[in-house]
C-alpha cells in the first residue's frame, strides 16, 4: 500500500489567523480612554492649578517623610518578627509551633483597624507599663500613654500585623530549600541556629524577596489607616488641608499622585529584585555542554 504525501509548495502565501475582536476590544478601550482624558483635562472643578500648588507644599512633603518612616520601620519590624515566628512555627518543640500559630491565627484574623486602635486605647485597659518579674515585684514603670504615642501605636499596630504575613511568606521560602541542605550542615557539625544563618535563609531568599518587595509596596498605601489615629501622614495632611478650604478632591488627587510615584519607584525596586534572583535560578538550570557540545 503507497501512501501519497502531500506538500505545500514553498511559493505560496501563508494566511494568518485574523483576530477582529482584538480591534473591537482596543477600539472600545482607546474610546474610553479618550473620555477619561478628556474629563480630566476639561473639568475645572478638578482644580488643577490648586493640585500644582500643594503637590511640593511643606505640610505636603513632612506627610509624605512621615508615611515613609512609618513603612520601613513597619516593614522592618514585621520582617524581623516574622523570621522569627517562621522558625518558631517549623521548630519540633510543639510548644514553639502553637505559640507562632495563634499568633498568626489572631494578627490575620482581625481587622488591621481594629488593631491600630487597639493599641491606641492600650492606657484605658493598661494605666501603667510595668518592668519586672511576673507576678512579683516591678523594677520599673511608666504611663501607657507617655510610651503608647500615636507614631508607637501607629508602628506596633502595622509591624505587628506585618509580621503574621511575613512569617507565612518566611516559612514558604524555608520550605522551598532542599531538606537535604540542613541535613548537609548537621552533618558537618553546625547548630540549628547556624544552619538557619548560614545555609537555609541565604538560598531562601531567592523565595522571599520577591513577594517581601510586594508587602512593602502594600504596606506603603496600608500606612494610611493611621489618619484614624490623628497622624499626619501623607492621607492625613490632605485631610486636614481640605478640612479648612473644602477642596477635598483637589486634595486627594495630591496624595494619589505622591502614593503612584512611591509605589512606582518600588515597583521599580521590585521588578530589578526579581530579575537579579530569577538569573541565578536560570543559570543553574541551564544545561552544562561538553567540548563537543553533547548536553550533560
Amino acid at each position: 500500500m503507497t501512501v501519497e504525501l502531500t506538500t505545500t509548495p514553498a511559493d505560496e502565501p501563508i494566511v494568518r489567523l485574523r483576530h477582529p475582536w482584538r480591534w473591537v476590544a482596543v477600539a472600545v478601550i482607546v474610546l474610553y480612554a479618550a473620555v477619561l482624558v478628556r474629563f480630566l483635562v476639561t473639568n475645572d472643578a478638578l482644580r488643577w492649578d490648586l493640585v500644582r500648588g500643594y503637590l511640593f507644599e511643606t505640610s505636603v512633603l513632612r506627610g509624605v517623610v512621615t508615611t515613609l518612616k512609618l513603612t520601613v520601620v513597619a516593614m522592618l519590624v514585621g520582617a524581623g518578627l516574622g523570621t522569627l515566628l517562621a522558625i518558631m512555627r517549623l521548630s519540633e518543640n510543639p510548644v514553639l509551633r502553637w505559640t507562632s500559630g495563634i499568633y498568626v491565627w489572631f494578627f490575620r484574623g482581625t481587622p488591621i483597624l481594629v488593631q491600630l486602635l487597639g493599641w491606641y486605647f492600650l492606657a484605658s485597659v493598661l494605666p501603667e507599663i510595668s518592668l519586672g518579674i511576673p507576678f512579683g515585684p516591678s523594677f520599673a514603670s511608666w504611663s501607657t500613654n507617655d510610651v503608647v504615642t500615636p507614631f508607637m501605636a501607629a508602628i506596633l499596630g502595622l509591624g505587628l500585623n506585618e509580621a503574621a504575613y511575613m512569617a507565612e511568606i518566611v516559612r514558604a521560602g524555608i520550605g522551598g530549600v532542599d531538606p537535604g541542605q540542613a541535613e548537609a550542615a548537621e552533618a558537618l557539625g553546625m547548630s540549628p541556629a547556624q544552619s538557619y544563618r548560614r545555609i537555609i535563609l541565604p538560598q531562601a531568599s531567592r523565595l522571599i524577596i520577591p513577594p517581601t518587595a510586594n508587602e512593602t509596596i502594600t504596606m506603603l498605601k496600608q500606612s494610611s489607616l493611621v489618619v484614624v489615629l490623628g497622624m499626619l501622614d501623607l492621607t492625613g495632611t490632605a485631610q486636614a488641608i481640605y478640612s479648612r478650604n473644602f477642596q477635598q478632591i483637589p486634595l486627594l488627587l495630591v496624595a494619589s499622585i505622591w502614593y503612584l510615584a512611591l509605589t512606582t519607584i518600588l515597583t521599580y525596586v521590585q521588578m530589578r529584585l526579581e530579575r537579579r534572583m530569577s538569573r541565578g535560578a536560570a543559570t543553574s538550570r541551564r544545561p552544562r555542554r561538553t567540548r563537543k557540545g553533547a548536553q550533560r
